[in-house]
């Protein structure tokens, strides 16, 4: 499974991840619903299950998936500035 993170998501997420309440934590986008041939997606800070993978990518943060989950497979976490800030999660190989 891939994943991909931008400068400004591993920038805001390292920052997340040294807070109190996510030591020992790992970042995890799931899926919040599914409509037809499109899912949405959102990110918590978790701790691993036996039906989880953990993805290392190439920003030093891991990311867990739940692994059986395709439409987890290739997603892109994104985090802009303007016009509001906030993170985007997306997944461009299936077409989200």
């Amino acid at each position: 499974m891939k994943v991909k993170i931008n400068r400004n998501a591993a920038k805001v997420l390292k920052s997340m991840l040294e807070k109190e309440e996510n030591q020992g934590k790992m970042v995890r986008v799931f899926v919040t619903s599914q409509h037809g041939d499109h899912v949405h997606y959102d990110i918590t800070f978790d701790t691993p299950t036996e039906n989880d993978v953990v993805v290392h990518t190439d920003k030093d943060i891991d990311v867990l998936l739940e692994k059986d989950n395709d439409w987890l497979d290739g997603v892109w976490i994104q985090y802009f500035y303007v016009p509001r800030a906030g993170f985007i999660v997306s997944n461009p190989s299936k077409g989200n």
